[in-house]
C-alpha cells in the first residue's frame, strides 16, 4: 500500500509540480489573487504589498546562505567525509541503507537544520556510490524527511526566539516573559513525537522502496573540491595557501570567542550557529586552499535559491499587509477549544507555511493570533508555540523552497522527490496530529 502510494504520487508530481522557482512565481499570483477575490484589494494595492516586502529577508537571505555555506563546507571537511563514509558502511542493503539515511537525517536536522540539509545531501551520495541496487530517488527524499523535525530541535527559530525575553509587539505578547527550552523543545510532549517520527518514518521510507525494475541508482561523481584532491603547490603563495598555520590561527582565536561567548551565558541563535560552523570547519579542513575550495562547490549549490528568497518575502508581503495569513490563522483559532487549540493551530501553521516558509516569518504572523487566543483557552503558551513550529516544519515536505540546497548537492530535481516527500507528509500530518491531540 505505500509503495502504490508513493508511486501514484510520484507519477503526479513528475507531470504536474513546475519548477521550484516556477512554483514560487506561480505561488505569487495566486497570492495575489486571494487578496483581490477574498479580501477585496485591488490589483494595485496586492502589486504595492509584494514590492514592499520583496526585500525584507535580505538580512535573513544572507544568514540562511551562510548556515547552508558554512554548514556544506563543515561537512566536507575530510575527518566528517570520513565519517560519514564510515557510517555509510554500516548499510549492507537497499532497504538498510533508506532507514539509515532516514536516522541521520532526523538527527542532524534536529541538531541544526543547516548541517541536517547538507550532511544530509551528502550522505546520501555517498550511501549511493556504497550500496548497490539503491533507489537513488527516495534516499535523497529521505535525507529531506529529516526536516521534520528541525523545528522541534536545537536550531528551531520559534523555542530560540521565545527562550530569551525581548521587547516590542512580539514581547509584549508573552508578558516580557521568556519560555525555557525545558518547556519547549526538551517538554515530555515535543520528545515523545520526536520519538515516534525517530521510530515510524524510517519504516515508511524503507516500505516505499520500488521493485528492482524500477531503481533508479545514480552514482556522484567525486567532488573535485576535496582538499586531498588539491594539486601540490609550487609557489611560494600556493605553500602559504596550502600551509595549515594560517586557518588554524583563525580557527583558534575562533574558538577562543566561542568559549567565552558561552561561557558568558551567550544564547543560541543563526549568527553563533554559522559562526561555529565557520571555525569548525576552518579546523578541520587541512588548508585554507581547501577551505576556499569547498566553499567554492558550496556557493554555487546555493544558486537556485538566492532569487527565491526574495520572491517569498514579497509573498510573505502580500499574506501578511493583505491580512490573508491572519485570515487563515484566525478562521482556526475561531473554531477551537482548549482541546482542539493545538492540533487546529497546527494544521493552521502548516498552511501558512506554504506562503511563509521563513520560521521567524511565520511567528511574526501567527504570535498575535496564537499567543493572546491560548491564553483565553488556558492552553499553556508554550504548547501554542510549539504547535505553529510544528506546523511550519511539517509542510516542508511539500514546499520545495527548503529542499533546493538538498537536491542541488544531490544532483536531483524537486520532481524526482516529491511523491516520496508527500507520503511522508501524509504519514507525519497523522504522527504530529496525534501528538497535539494526546499530549497538548
Amino acid at each position: 500500500m505505500i509503495q502504490s502510494m508513493a508511486v501514484f504520487f510520484t507519477r503526479i508530481m513528475q507531470r504536474w509540480l513546475p519548477d521550484a522557482f516556477l512554483f514560487a512565481v506561480l505561488l505569487t499570483f495566486v497570492v495575489l489573487l486571494l487578496g483581490v477575490l477574498g479580501r477585496g484589494h485591488s490589483p494595485a494595492a496586492m502589486v504595492q504589498f509584494w514590492g514592499d516586502g520583496l526585500w525584507n529577508l535580505l538580512a535573513f537571505s544572507m544568514q540562511v546562505l551562510l548556515t547552508l555555506v558554512t554548514g556544506h563546507v563543515l561537512a566536507q571537511a575530510p575527518p566528517i567525509r570520513r565519517g560519514l563514509g564510515a557510517l555509510a558502511a554500516l548499510a549492507r542493503s537497499p532497504g538498510q541503507a533508506i532507514v539509515l539515511m532516514t536516522l541521520v537525517a532526523l538527527v542532524c536536522c534536529w541538531i541544526n537544520w543547516g548541517f541536517g540539509l547538507i550532511a544530509g545531501a551528502l550522505f546520501a551520495r555517498e550511501m549511493a556510490s556504497r550500496v548497490k541496487g539503491v533507489h537513488y530517488p527516495l534516499l535523497v527524499a529521505s535525507a529531506y524527511s529529516g526536516m521534520l523535525i528541525w523545528h522541534a530541535g536545537l536550531s528551531g527559530s520559534i523555542p530560540l526566539k521565545i527562550a530569551v525575553a525581548e521587547g516590542g509587539a512580539l514581547g509584549q505578547l508573552m508578558g516580557g516573559q521568556s519560555i525555557p527550552l525545558a518547556a519547549t523543545i526538551f517538554s515530555s510532549p515535543t520528545l515523545l513525537i520526536c520519538l515516534a517520527l525517530l521510530i515510524s518514518l524510517p519504516l515508511i521510507n524503507r516500505l516505499m522502496l520500488p521493485p528492482p525494475h524500477a531503481v533508479v541508482e545514480f552514482r556522484p561523481p567525486q567532488s573535485a573540491a576535496a582538499a586531498d584532491q588539491l594539486p601540490p603547490p609550487t609557489t611560494p603563495a600556493q605553500k602559504l595557501e596550502h600551509s595549515r598555520a594560517l586557518s588554524l590561527l583563525l580557527g583558534a582565536m575562533g574558538a577562543y570567542y566561542l568559549f567565552d561567548y558561552f561561557s558568558r551565558g551567550g544564547s543560541v541563535g543563526l549568527n553563533i550557529v554559522n559562526f561555529s560552523f565557520l571555525v569548525l570547519g576552518l579546523l578541520l579542513h587541512r588548508s585554507a586552499a581547501g577551505y576556499l575550495a569547498a566553499l567554492r562547490q558550496a556557493i554555487g549549490g546555493c544558486s537556485g535559491i538566492i532569487l527565491q528568497f526574495p520572491l517569498y518575502a514579497g509573498i510573505m508581503g502580500m499574506m501578511v499587509e493583505s491580512g490573508l495569513a491572519a485570515d487563515i490563522s484566525q478562521w482556526f483559532v475561531s473554531v477551537s477549544t482548549a482541546q482542539t487549540f493545538p492540533l487546529l493551530t497546527f494544521l493552521s501553521a502548516g498552511i501558512v507555511n506554504f506562503f511563509v516558509p521563513s520560521g521567524g516569518g511565520q511567528w511574526a504572523v501567527q504570535a498575535p493570533i496564537v499567543m493572546p487566543a491560548a491564553e483565553s483557552l488556558g492552553v499553556p503558551l508554550e504548547r501554542a508555540a510549539m504547535a505553529v513550529a510544528f506546523g511550519d516544519a511539517w509542510t516542508n515536505m511539500v514546499q520545495p523552497f527548503w529542499a533546493l540546497p538538498l537536491l542541488g548537492i544531490a544532483g536531483l530535481g524537486i520532481k524526482d522527490i516529491m511523491g516520496y516527500c508527500t507520503v511522508a507528509l501524509l504519514w507525519s500530518g497523522l504522527v504530529i496530529s496525534a501528538g497535539m491531540w494526546l499530549f497538548y
